[in-house]
């Protein structure tokens, strides 16, 4: 079997980031990457509908290695994919990396203090092992064959063309045609101004409303620091203004929630007018219960007052063979519906964890620092933030990773493991979210501590406190090092290798 010290399993855009900063920080070390589709770049190569774009500025959504000198600072997805590629190039990691390995299965055994890795690989899904001392999973938060659609009566009936965004369809023709989109989420907001500009109509038909922000597609503060100092260091700097910025407004909608209704409405207001932005932009719950969606330079708006799209909130009754029938009695008409209906979540993308014989049952444990498990050794999550960009969070549980790796290194140790030790310790759901797609998941979904590490803060400072420069040694981890037998064990296993 081949042996590696790390194995990343998924070459998204946080696994091309744990790839690099392992390159950086422990240049020692072997790894690979294992993706179980045949091209790199997570999310922003799996998802093709038209306008796909990031929610997150690009100066946090980035890289903190590596800068982001794009003049948009809300990027689209070929962009952003674009970037991750340079990015693997540029550190040489896209060599690491085994396309079409689709890991099912992870076994850890103390005796050996590796993990055995089962492996499809290819086309004819070849079972094959492989051996690791550490497993480092990037493998996102959803399931990547099926997204969420609920089930509506008299789909079948629908002569049209049915479609969800995940899976969408390259040769799909809707110039000139009448499009419904159901959904009120982050991709129903970025499909309607897109397909407006070549549809003879776009409907956003959605159950109940979403705070929506607006904000520029470019930063001009971020441009005019890169046009007067180095890259590296106006990048750094318009990321701390976006973070700051981030926190602050999280904060204000947490502390005034009607504040912040207030603000977020001015602007759809300003576009659309006080009756049309109550009626279709008023939700029944505060802002950040849910993630708020965001609209570059007011394009949704802009395809709304310009006619060429248009917003329905109700219930579908049946979908009949012309379109949707609403509860309140209207009929859509439609040649084409896209089911914006969400994600199904699906941690570690459905891959098996064994511990020692005994599957592990993720519900059952508590997540340390948001990134290890409870009672389960040498693996690590990368999983990002829900109010703020996925990566910084990432970048940082990947500093923490090279920083315990370097720690064993020093200390001959073999084995971590987070242990709950305080008796007192109550486990609470990990996340506060209403999204649909969440609380869909919440009881498949490990648990939280009342106290740390075990507690999630969502707070990048509190987090950057605690994983570049908190003690590796908080108590809360054990670790351990190779008995005499199991070090002659354990070098005749990888020898072999």
């Amino acid at each position: 079997m081949k042996h590696f010290n790390v194995l990343i399993v998924g070459a998204g855009l946080s696994g091309i980031g744990a790839a690099c900063q392992l390159k950086l920080n422990c240049p020692n070390k072997s790894f690979a990457i294992f993706e179980g589709r045949s091209s790199m770049g997570g999310t922003w190569d799996l998802f093709r509908y038209p306008g796909i774009r990031s929610d997150s500025d690009m100066y946090t959504l980035g890289y903190r290695f590596r800068p982001w000198q794009d003049a948009k600072a809300i990027a689209d997805g070929p962009a952003i994919l674009n970037y991750i590629r340079e990015t693997a190039l540029e550190f040489g990691v896209d060599k690491q990396i085994c396309y079409n390995h689709r890991v099912k299965r992870a076994c850890w055994s103390s005796e050996q203090a590796h993990w055995v890795v089962e492996a499809e690989i290819g086309s004819e899904k070849q079972l094959t092992q492989f051996t690791c001392n550490f497993l480092y999973l990037c493998t996102g938060y959803y399931d990547y064959e099926n997204g969420y659609t609920p089930e509506w009566p008299g789909v079948e009936r629908f002569q049209g063309r049915i479609v969800h965004p995940q899976k969408w369809p390259q040769d799909l023709d809707y110039k000139g045609k009448r499009v419904v989109v159901i959904g009120s989420g982050a991709t129903a907001v970025t499909l309607v101004p897109a397909m407006a500009e070549q549809a003879s109509h776009v409907i956003m038909l959605q159950r109940s409303p979403t705070y929506i922000a607006t904000l520029p597609s470019e930063d001009k503060v971020a441009n005019l620091l890169r046009k007067y100092l180095p890259s590296h260091i106006a990048y750094m700097l318009t990321r701390w203004k976006n973070v700051l910025l981030g926190m602050f407004f999280y904060n204000l909608a947490r502390k005034k929630p009607e504040f912040m209704k207030r603000m977020l409405s001015k602007k759809i207001h300003h576009y659309l007018g006080e009756d049309y932005a109550h009626k279709h932009f008023t939700p029944s719950y505060n802002p950040w219960d849910q993630r708020l969606c965001l609209v570059p330079n007011g394009d949704l708006f802009k395809a709304i007052r310009s006619g060429k799209a248009s917003m329905v909130t109700d219930h579908i009754e049946s979908f009949t063979e012309t379109g949707l029938k609403l509860k309140s009695g209207e009929q859509l008409n439609a040649d084409i519906i896209v089911t914006a209906t969400g994600l199904v979540m699906k941690l570690l993308s459905g891959l098996e964890l064994v511990v020692d014989g005994k599957p592990v049952d993720l519900s059952k444990k508590m997540s340390y620092k948001g990134m290890m498990y409870s009672d389960v050794p040498n693996a690590v999550s990368a999983i990002g933030y829900t109010n703020a960009s996925w990566t910084l969070k990432c970048d940082l549980i990947a500093e923490y990773i090279c920083r315990i790796l370097n720690h064993m290194d020093s200390h001959n140790y073999v084995q971590c493991t987070p242990r709950v030790k305080d008796p007192s310790m109550q486990s609470e759901p990990i996340v506060d979210f209403s999204s649909g797609y969440v609380q869909r998941a919440l009881h498949t979904l490990p648990k939280q501590g009342s106290k740390v590490p075990w507690r999630l803060h969502q707070n990048y400072i509190r987090d950057l406190s605690m994983l570049r420069y908190g003690s590796v040694e908080d108590g809360s981890i054990e670790f351990k090092r190779l008995s005499a037998i199991q070090r002659v064990a354990t070098t005749e296993v990888i020898s072999h290798a």
